[in-house]
């Protein structure tokens, strides 16, 4: 369904002002549609995402302008960019889409303002830091400078207490510059 649904609308999108498109389906299906009105980004931005092994690269390959490979882990992330990757030679693409990733982050000046923005969220520090970009500013900006150097075009930040203004601005003004 999700593959048909690409192409839908994705051949909408694409077709040019004054033709139609259309397309037969074994669950949809479109005739003669103008696809109007058409977008002004071109191309539009889809992103594609997830853990699978097989269908997801080559829908991300066949689709997207950007590939998320959320909440996978630094290995995870590198399979599935590798994954992504192949299937762009598998069929011809010669320029991937953007690689992205997504993260929790919690972070502190120092250990203690850590620990306590870790116990604000209701998550031990030992879990944060093994799966999210969690710990000191240095932690923090060490571990998405790993994601960058492995592919990361783009990181989407899960802020979990979106509350704490001091939180975010930390990482504006402390981890950002050192990235």
């Amino acid at each position: 369904m999700l593959e048909e649904q690409l192409a839908i609308v994705s051949g909408l999108w694409s077709t040019p002002i004054g033709e139609t498109f259309s397309f037969a389906g074994s669950r949809y299906s479109v005739s003669d549609s103008p696809g109007l009105p058409k977008p002004v980004q071109q191309p539009v931005p889809i992103i594609i995402g997830g853990g699978g092994k097989q269908r997801t690269p080559m829908l991300a390959a066949r689709y997207s302008t950007e590939f998320n490979s959320a909440f996978q882990g630094l290995d995870g992330f590198t399979a599935g960019v590798g994954r992504v990757r192949a299937a762009c030679e598998s069929i011809g693409r010669a320029t991937p889409p953007r690689m992205s990733t997504a993260l929790p982050v919690v972070c502190g000046e120092d250990e203690r303002v850590f620990v306590g923005r870790a116990a604000a969220v209701g998550r031990e520090p030992a879990e944060l830091r093994a799966n999210g970009a969690c710990g000191t500013v240095a932690e923090v900006a060490a571990t998405l400078g790993r994601f960058r150097d492995a592919g990361a075009e783009r990181i989407h930040l899960q802020i979990l207490d979106l509350t704490d203004l001091d939180h975010l601005d930390l990482i504006a003004t402390a981890v950002a510059p050192l990235l």
